[in-house]
């Protein structure tokens, strides 16, 4: 007969969420673990290019810089806001560049990437798909129990595309019917 174990004795392993909000300019990024049902911030940061870069050597330094991230952290799972195409079509072609090397990065890390609309985090964060910047930013801080709501912006929205991640993916797999 096999022997039993106490459901104590055993802890599930954390999942670890890397979210990431594109751009090329500003790259923001937010590693998250859940660990028995909590959320904690393990690092909330941007990466930057300079105007005075080539797209490629922007493309380039964005794409280290993720590998870094990845290496460092070791995220189990992956998450990136889908392009949200506005008014601008130069703009978003130069942020679709930065999505595909940052997706290239995910999957060279050996991630699998979700994709979520910015309506979808919003939702997923504050129960409001029309929820403003603010609105996001101060549900991420108490989500995650922070001081303050992580700055700049794009630092905040990466740390909301991981926790709608986590929400979402967790979600799904516990009303999956088999």
């Amino acid at each position: 007969m096999g022997s039993l174990t106490s459901p104590s004795s055993t802890s599930p392993s954390p999942r670890v969420a890397l979210g990431i909000d594109p751009g090329t300019a500003i790259v923001g990024y937010a590693v998250v673990e859940e660990r028995d049902s909590k959320l904690h911030m393990v690092v909330c940061d941007v990466i930057t290019t300079s105007p005075s870069m080539s797209m490629p050597e922007r493309l380039q330094h964005i794409y280290h810089r993720l590998n870094e991230i990845i290496t460092k952290y070791r995220p189990n799972e992956a998450a990136m806001e889908e392009l949200f195409f506005a008014k601008n079509v130069r703009t978003a072609l130069t942020v679709g560049q930065a999505r595909g090397v940052a997706m290239l990065a995910m999957a060279n890390g050996g991630l699998a990437v979700a994709e979520y609309t910015p309506k979808q985090v919003k939702q997923a964060v504050t129960g409001y798909g029309g929820a403003n910047k603010e609105q996001v930013g101060e549900m991420v801080r108490i989500l995650l129990h922070l001081k303050s709501i992580p700055r700049p912006d794009d630092a905040a929205d990466a740390a909301a595309v991981a926790i709608c991640h986590l929400h979402t993916a967790s979600f799904l797999t516990r009303t999956q019917i088999f």
